[in-house]
Order: C-alpha cells, then sequence, then structure tokens
C-alpha cells in the first residue's frame, strides 16, 4: 500500500541545524509520477470513467502506465475501483474522497499553471517584438 509513511522521507535543516520533514512532500511525490494528475484531472471533471474511457481521454498513456497509474492512486486511496463481475466485466474508476480532498489544491494549481502560461506568453511575444525592433534598427542603420 502506498501511504504517507512508504514514500521515502526527506528533511530539511532548521535554523539550529535540526532536521524536520516538509508535511507536503509526500503529497507531492504522490502526485508527481508521471500521468498522475492528468488522471485525477479527468476523473474529476468527467466523472466516473471506465478502462477505455480513460486511456482515450488521456491520450499518449500506454495502457501499462495507466493501469500502473491506477493501482497507485487506488493503493492511495485518492482513486476508487469499482468493479462488477458481469461478462466481459466491468471496471469502472472514480476519485475517492481522499482524492477530493485535492481539488482545491487542484484548482490553486490550475490557476498558477494558467496565470503561468499567460505570462510566458507574453514574454515571448515581446522578445519576439524586441527582436523585431532590433532587426529592423539595424536594417535602418545599414
Amino acid at each position: 500500500m502506498v501511504t504517507s509513511a512508504s514514500l521515502p522521507k526527506t528533511a530539511a535543516p532548521g535554523p539550529g541545524g535540526e532536521r524536520h520533514e516538509c508535511p507536503v512532500d509526500a503529497v507531492l511525490r504522490l502526485l508527481m509520477g508521471p500521468w498522475t494528475t492528468y488522471i485525477l484531472y479527468v476523473l474529476r471533471t468527467q466523472g466516473p470513467r471506465r478502462f477505455g474511457e480513460l486511456k482515450r481521454e488521456v491520450g499518449g498513456i500506454s495502457a501499462k502506465v495507466l493501469t500502473e497509474r491506477l493501482r497507485m492512486l487506488e493503493e492511495a486511496r485518492l482513486v476508487h475501483r469499482d468493479y462488477q463481475a458481469t461478462i466481459p466485466p466491468q471496471v469502472t474508476y472514480s476519485l475517492a474522497a481522499r482524492g477530493a480532498e485535492l481539488n482545491p489544491m487542484l484548482d490553486a494549481l490550475k490557476d498558477i499553471a494558467l496565470r503561468w502560461q499567460s505570462e510566458d506568453a507574453q514574454a515571448v511575444s515581446q522578445q519576439a517584438i524586441s527582436q523585431q525592433a532590433a532587426a529592423s534598427t539595424r536594417q535602418a542603420a545599414e
């Protein structure tokens, strides 16, 4: 089972040289695996999904990696796996209560990501304008 206790612990030195664990570290380590936040985002925004639906919506992920991520998220109790013994078997994944607790944090991260994307796009645009102006000035001077 993946829990905060089973993840590697990191500690930062305190002012007196003593080491203190960062309480956020375990959560971030859990979420930083490949595709993890994307899977949580899809389950959060699209609702419960069967494996094939989830694979289509998380474009580019392999079945093997999706299976690994879903198992890890299920062990961490962030995702609920509902198995129905039908023919063929029906397995549906949804956010568990613990996974839903991440919603405010994921919303805040989304807001930051969108703001940074906008800022980066503006910076690239400004840089392109500056380069064009510099090139025009050089051409006029020649």
